[in-house]
């Protein structure tokens, strides 16, 4: 076997080998998570014994596993941690701010080499300025003169890290194979527990469940509707009552089988949650600034695949309301606020969907300065910015290239965050609003559907066909006459409330043959995508409906303005639709056409 990073080369394992280096990276990577979080409490709280235990004994695991396997570079960081941390548990050490930025750092590079061994990485790092700082530091004294490493850390899973550097080659020799036991930071009886009321199950499998769940929903449907035609056909015959209470209760079961199976698939938000603590702290050193972090609704629960695409809009947002919302000490004080800022984060269910608020308390977003940064970057022209409703004004950050920094640092200034934002939110089919009061605060409200496999759908008619248009991005549905639909600059709008509501028809977009109703009347569906909005024209309401998402299969492949198809009970194939390339194909684009317009503008 050759020798990786200082650390064994996984390549040359046998099947017992590679299954306990798999297991030891999943347990080392939820300690490192706990871990993250103590060394951050224990900020806040440095002289809480229970927590020195706890913060030991994580180091402590991490030295023993990673020792056994031949992973020498990670067996000697966690070595010398765990040295300055067992001097802090019996006080022989006082945990100050230089100490935690040092512990911080250890942490950071603990995880990049986990990370390194995960990827069968065959660098190294630099270990040399941490360990120096470590061993000064187990010696009383936080050393102020070895100098802090200036390059970047590989990142890991989206999350921000400091600096550290791979470089060359150093080998260690694998020792055989004995069994591996963790050691939690609880107790070894809560841990045994743990470890016996949970497996680990491929993604894969969850994910073949869960078609095999999408059929049963579609025969579910099916049966549903024909023992609703067969009790109306035959009325007081045994053999349909009983066909009818056999379908009801297959509807039941199928709807608790298919909501077991997605719980299987929901991770807490925590793991998203948890990076945020660190990322202000980090924030605050950086630019001079004071932040109190609010986190509610940790537990709340959404499928894997969400999760995964969340992170990266999340840190955007939160990294906007540190710099861009929240102001220095002094200028908060000036204007008689308390010098410390609070960001508010919280997550909650709301029927089928999650909604993830971010507020802050900062100095907020003005509009007309919004407007004409705008039109400095030549995002839109004067006469548009004084037509341009609030909403509109503050929806110029989702601009790609948009920002309303001074200089470009390393935290902001190149206007790429928050069209990441818009990008990441649009790809989950979710919706994003701002508000926001100049001298008081902004608030950004995300919302999400729980599950992209089984969704809920608005059917509707439109031209003699069925579609269905997913529930998680209707706002809201209109009746309107015909007469009441105008037509300006060449695109039809209607007026709802204090704007004017761009419209569009779904046979003019898809293309379709088939004639159009006859009836004066008209639906107008509202749909939104991120900040998007546009009013979709349909002839007639079908009801909402559970629906499973087909894909096309290779001989359609992809149709534009089409997310995939679905069977309805009586077993009509009828198209989803793709809100998102809708929008696009409204206008070949996502520009004036899915932005409401102020009324003077419409007038115009």
């Amino acid at each position: 076997m050759s020798d990786q990073q200082g650390q064994t080369d996984t390549t040359g394992f046998d099947n017992e080998m590679t299954e306990i280096l798999e297991s030891f990276i999943v347990e080392t990577r939820e300690i490192m998570e706990r871990l993250g979080q103590e060394l951050l409490e224990l900020e806040k709280r440095p002289m809480d014994s229970e927590l020195h235990n706890s913060i030991f004994r994580a180091v402590h695991t991490i030295k023993g596993t990673s020792s056994f396997l031949g992973f020498e570079q990670l067996t000697t960081l966690a070595h010398r941690c765990e040295d300055v941390l067992n001097k802090i548990r019996k006080k022989e050490l006082t945990v100050t701010s230089k100490g935690m930025d040092i512990l911080v750092e250890a942490y950071d590079l603990l995880k990049a080499l986990l990370q390194m061994i995960e990827d069968k990485s065959a660098e190294k790092l630099d270990l040399t300025n941490i360990l120096a700082k470590l061993e000064v530091m187990a010696r009383g004294v936080a050393s102020e003169s070895v100098e802090v490493p200036t390059v970047q850390a590989p990142t890991v899973e989206g999350e921000y890290s400091p600096a550290v550097e791979p470089v060359g080659e150093q080998g260690a020799k694998p020792q055989p194979p004995e069994p591996v036991s963790a050691q939690s930071s609880s107790s070894p009886t809560a841990h045994a527990k743990v470890v016996d009321s949970t497996i680990r199950v491929d993604v894969t499998r969850l994910d073949s469940l869960m078609n095999l769940v999408g059929e049963l929903v579609l025969g579910r449907n099916r049966l549903s509707q024909i023992a609703f035609q067969l009790g109306e056909q035959y009325e007081g015959v045994t053999a349909t009552k009983d066909l009818v209470e056999t379908s009801s209760q297959i509807d039941f079961i199928t709807t608790e089988l298919q909501m077991a199976v997605m719980k299987t698939r929901m991770v807490p938000i925590a793991k998203v949650f948890n990076k945020l603590p660190r990322l202000i702290r980090d924030l605050c050193k950086e630019m001079g600034k004071e932040i109190d972090l609010q986190v509610s609704g940790e537990e709340t629960e959404l499928d894997k695949s969400i999760i995964e695409e969340l992170n990266d809009p999340l840190v955007h947002i939160i990294r906007n309301a540190a710099d861009h919302g929240v102001e220095l000490p002094e200028e908060r004080k000036k204007n008689g606020k308390s010098e410390k800022g609070t960001v508010i984060v919280k997550a909650e269910h709301v029927g089928n969907h999650i909604v993830i608020s971010i507020l802050d308390d900062g100095k907020g977003m003005d509009p007309e300065k919004l407007k004409q940064k705008g039109i400095e970057k030549g995002l839109i022209t004067e006469a548009q910015a004084r037509e341009m409703s609030r909403r509109e004004a503050f929806n110029l950050i989702f601009a790609p290239g948009f920002s309303t920094a001074a200089k470009v640092t390393n935290v902001s200034g190149r206007g790429v965050g928050m069209d990441v934002v818009r990008t990441n939110i649009s790809k989950l089919k979710g919706i994003v609003e701002i508000e926001s009061e100049t001298g008081i605060g902004s608030t950004f409200v995300i919302k999400l559907p729980l599950t992209l496999a089984i969704i809920q759908g608005l059917l509707v008619e439109a031209s003699n066909e069925i579609f269905s248009i997913p529930l998680g991005s209707v706002l809201e549905v209109v009746r309107a006459r015909q007469a009441e639909i105008a037509t300006v600059n060449g695109h039809e709008v209607i007026r709802l409330r204090n704007t004017v509501l761009p419209l569009a028809r779904i046979a003019d977009v898809l293309g379709s043959t088939a004639g159009a109703a006859a009836d004066e009347w008209r639906y107008i569906v509202v749909v939104g995508l991120a900040e998007r909005r546009l009013g979709v024209v349909v002839d007639s309401l079908l009801g909402q409906k559970e629906v499973v998402i087909k894909s096309l299969g290779d001989y359609l492949g992809k149709v534009p303005g089409i997310a995939g198809s679905t069977i309805l009970g009586d077993g009509r194939v009828i198209m989803i639709v793709d809100v998102g390339e809708f929008m696009k194909l409204c206008s070949g684009g996502v520009g004036q056409m899915t932005r409401p317009m102020s009324l003077e503008m419409a007038a115009a």
